[in-house]
């Protein structure tokens, strides 16, 4: 075992250095005696018979070298000799490495981030059972081409497709869950009993739904999510078979879902439980739309078939009922469902990750590349020493592996910082609809990305330096002495590397600046209302009040003048939905207009008097809301103008009547003209909406907006003491301010991180390209001083060494700018989805761009142009 391992030592050369160089020298001299023994014998002279042994052997050093290489395996021998050589180089360099490991290092933890995040979202396969063939079903009309399916409706497509194995329907909702401390409103869904067998998900404790359990008829059941059971059970097992009252129902607890089990359709629910038709009145209306589908294909069958399905189901049932004219289906697959919102910002990230690596890895290519011209007469000497150009390669690899590995180490850990301050940054509302990055890290896929990138990197910093150094003319290399060369070569190829760089800097601060522009127009956008000083939150009525109007209206009242009472509110209003929200929808006809069953579809609201005071929308005609206007007086309703330019053409609406198609209601009559309110989402145009009175049809579930003198946040926690002082058993939730809102809705937040990220890819962009042209401009300067001295020596003056040198970067620069800016335009399609009130091809985003880039860029040349209008003659003619 001894031997063995001895064997193994010795033949991978690892044994001390110290003392095989002592064996080795003490063999070639033994064997050069025995020739020089001979030679003298044969009478020649000391001297001539020593240089004649020398020349048999073929020199002392090559003899040296033959019997390393005879003694140990030659490729780990040299590459350890390379390594210990790179490591000791980069030492004696600490400013190169450095800056290359941190400027290499900074471009992979970007590019490393950003694909972990496109790793989890569009890689990542959903956590269901061949989640290929999972698609979401939609009813669509002119103004919703992915609205909610009606129960009646949902029956009918499941019975009459011939493409699905399995159909199910899912709604997520909230539900007020009855707790010893009180009442607490927590995410939920209700979903039919199919839904996990079409998913393809078994529970991880006991059961799913059975067949017929959302029946009327079944005891109300539910499935906790596993959050669920480890927060507010501890994860004890006899959770099973207990009850949990939900909105005032008892329900038995039968399952609990894995712990990796996601479904970002329906939210975060913490409680799923069996859809009941008795649960909603609006369950039984085919007018009334509040499903989500959800269905497997059947093999064989695509997307496509499966839509051209629906849309034939969708059309005969137009054909029966008169609630469904105008509506059609469609089919989408739940990947796209599910992440389909997200995928173009992701993709843009990871474009504007990989332009800032390719900087990168430009800027450490012109470090090596530099670094390379300066040890030509290094490599020249090793050449004219016997030294092979393989093994100068070989030397050139080992010390950019050494070099990319640092990096590499230095990004991997950097990205993981990374990507837990992005998690972070995400909000509550943003990460329930993105479940799937809970599991965002360094896993196999990121990490073979990452290695991918690496082999790139070292790739690209071996060949730069060893193509340099096969170049042909080593005497050059010989004759030019310490001075090195710079050369026209590296002059020629550290500008186009700079003029790449320049123009990569410029797509991405052009996209940056579409991006932060189109975030600034949609926050800026008219919402018909002052969100500032608004403190609102949702309301959820006791259980014993959910059976009587009249006890809601009178909750409503006396939760309104508790909160008026307060010190700094000057109004408060209800809504049964907040704006920048969306919501429910209406079909109306207005009576005395011709109407042939016409779908017209518009928002509707539920508001009390207040509302709109609260909100300080702009009354344009007739009145607001009163408290008199309640069950006892004729229906009575306030529209904006979107409403009424579109159904009031040239008509004054107030004073007219309205009424809901479809349905026996009594007429309403229109008193009131509003200014449009944003009351969806801030990239959409708004819909009509129609406002009818909160005192003739209530809502047990509503929203408060409180306008306050004072600082809205701080007024939050005193709104939901004041109400649960009036009864415990209210509900409050989703406590924020009205700016909160705003910035958290999904439109305002994919551009606000969009444009966050890629100008902080930009910025670093502008800050390397820069650097990058100052290196090259530094050196071209560092390189000329006797060029420059003869010049000053002839007469030139100071001006004219700064008009030549910034002459030379000015060419540079608008080159990169001008390239950047075509590239930019064709760059600037992949953000069409992103942009907002904002081209593509915005001038003056490009004029702003092209100003800062070019300025910045003057500037990093400025230094070495005054560093070479400084030069004094007599030292550069003196130091050549």
């Amino acid at each position: 075992m001894k031997r063995l391992r001895a064997w193994l030592i010795r033949l991978c050369g690892l044994w001390p250095a110290a003392r095989r160089e002592r064996e080795l020298t003490d063999e070639i001299e033994s064997h050069l005696q025995l020739h020089i023994a001979d030679n003298l014998r044969s009478g020649m002279p000391p001297e001539q018979a020593r240089r004649d042994a020398i020349l048999q052997l073929g020199g002392i050093e090559p003899a040296k070298e033959a019997y390393r290489d005879r003694g140990t395996v030659p490729i780990l021998e040299n590459l350890l000799r390379d390594t210990r050589y790179a490591i000791r180089q980069l030492r004696k360099n600490p400013g190169f490495a450095c800056t290359a490991v941190l400027v290499l290092g900074l471009g992979m933890c970007a590019s490393v981030a950003i694909f972990a995040f496109v790793d989890a979202t569009l890689i990542q396969p959903l956590p269901y059972r061949d989640p290929a063939r999972l698609v979401g079903l939609f009813e669509t009309v002119q103004l919703c081409p992915r609205c909610p399916l009606s129960y009646p409706d949902y029956l009918d497509w499941k019975r009459l497709n011939k493409v699905f194995t399995g159909a199910d329907a899912f709604e997520d909702t909230g539900f007020t869950l009855r707790t010893t401390t009180g009442a607490e409103m927590v995410r939920g869904a209700r979903v039919t009993a199919g839904f996990f067998k079409t998913l393809g998900v078994a529970p991880a404790l006991g059961r799913d739904f059975r067949a017929g359990e959302d029946s009327p008829e079944a005891p109300h059941t539910v499935v906790l999510s596993y959050a669920a059971w480890q927060k507010r059970y501890a994860g004890n097992a006899s959770v099973l078979g207990r009850t949990v009252t939900l909105n005032g129902a008892a329900n038995i607890v039968i399952g609990v879902l894995p712990r990796d089990f996601h479904f970002a359709a329906a939210g975060e629910p913490e409680y799923w439980a069996a859809l009941h038709t008795t649960s909603n009145s609006c369950y039984l209306q085919r007018g009334c739309h509040g499903l989500h589908g959800l269905a497997r294909l059947r093999d064989g069958v695509s997307v496509q078939t499966a839509d051209a399905n629906i849309r034939l189901i969708a059309g005969e049932l137009q054909k029966q009922y008169a609630s469904n004219r105008g509506q059609g289906g469609s089919v989408i697959s739940l990947t796209e469902l599910e992440v389909g919102h997200i995928r173009p910002i992701l993709i843009v990230l990871l474009c504007g990750a990989g332009l800032l690596l390719l900087i990168a890895c430009v800027n450490v290519t012109s470090l090596v590349l530099v670094r390379a011209e300066s040890r030509r007469r290094e490599m020249a000497v090793r050449t004219a020493l016997g030294g092979s150009r393989a093994r100068l390669a070989g030397q050139f690899v080992t010390e950019a592996v050494v070099l990319v590995a640092a990096a590499t180490v230095f990004g991997l850990v950097s990205a993981r910082w990374l990507m837990r301050l992005l998690i972070g940054l995400i909000g509550a509302d943003q990460m329930a609809g993105m479940p799937f990055l809970y599991g965002l890290g360094l896993n196999p896929r990121v990490l073979a990305f990452a290695a991918a990138v690496s082999l790139g990197a070292a790739a690209l910093f071996s060949i730069t330096p060893a193509w340099r150094s096969f170049l042909p003319d080593i005497r050059e290399g010989l004759a030019e002495g310490s001075r090195g060369s710079a050369g026209t070569t590296w002059r020629r190829f550290g500008a186009n590397l700079v003029v790449l760089e320049l123009a990569t800097a410029v797509v991405l601060l052009v996209g940056a600046g579409l991006l932060g522009k189109s975030f600034y127009r949609l926050l800026h956008v008219d919402m018909g209302m002052q969100p500032d000083h608004l403190a609102t939150l949702r309301v959820a009525a006791p259980d014993s009040m959910h059976d009587s109007d009249a006890k809601v209206v009178a909750l409503a009242h006396e939760i309104m003048n508790r909160i008026a009472s307060l010190p700094g509110v000057e109004s408060v209003g209800i809504s049964s939905m907040l704006p920048v929200i969306g919501g429910n929808t209406m079909w109306i006809r207005v009576l005395g207009h011709p109407f042939h069953g016409e779908h017209n579809e518009v928002g509707y609201r539920q508001v009390s008097s207040g509302y709109f005071t609260a909100l300080r929308a702009k009354l344009l005609r007739g009145r607001y809301f009163t408290e008199a206007d309640d069950a006892s007086k004729p229906p009575v309703v306030i529209i904006d103008r979107a409403l009424a330019e579109k159904y009031f053409p040239g008509e004054d609406p107030v004073g007219r009547q309205m009424a809901y198609s479809g349905a026996t209601s009594p007429p309403m009559q229109v008193v009131g003209i509003v200014e449009d309110i944003k009351e969806g989402a801030l990239d959409e145009t708004t819909w009509p909406t129609l406002y009818v009175a909160y005192n003739q049809d209530p809502d047990d579930h509503f929203s408060l907006v409180v306008r306050t003198s004072k600082g809205e946040q701080a007024l939050l926690p005193t709104l939901s003491a004041t109400i649960h002082r009036i009864d415990p058993g209210i509900s409050t939730y989703d406590l924020r301010t009205m700016g909160d809102r705003i910035d958290n809705t999904q439109a305002a937040y994919l551009r606000r991180c969009s444009a966050w990220l890629v100008g902080g890819f930009a910025l670093l962009a502008l800050l390397l390209g820069a650097a990058g042209l100052y290196g090259v401009i530094a050196y071209s300067v560092s390189r000329r001083t006797r060029e420059i001295g003869v010049r000053m020596a002839l007469g030139a003056q100071r001006g004219t060494v700064y008009r030549l040198i910034l002459q030379e970067a000015g060419r540079l620069i608008t080159a990169g700018i001008a390239i950047g800016l075509v590239c930019s335009v064709a760059a600037a399609t992949l953000l069409r989805s992103l942009l907002f009130g904002v081209s593509a091809a915005d001038p003056e985003t490009m004029a702003v761009v092209a100003g800062v880039l070019g300025i910045a860029a003057l500037l990093a040349s400025y230094i070495p142009a005054r560093r070479a209008a400084s030069v004094n003659p007599v030292d550069a003619l003196r130091a050549e």
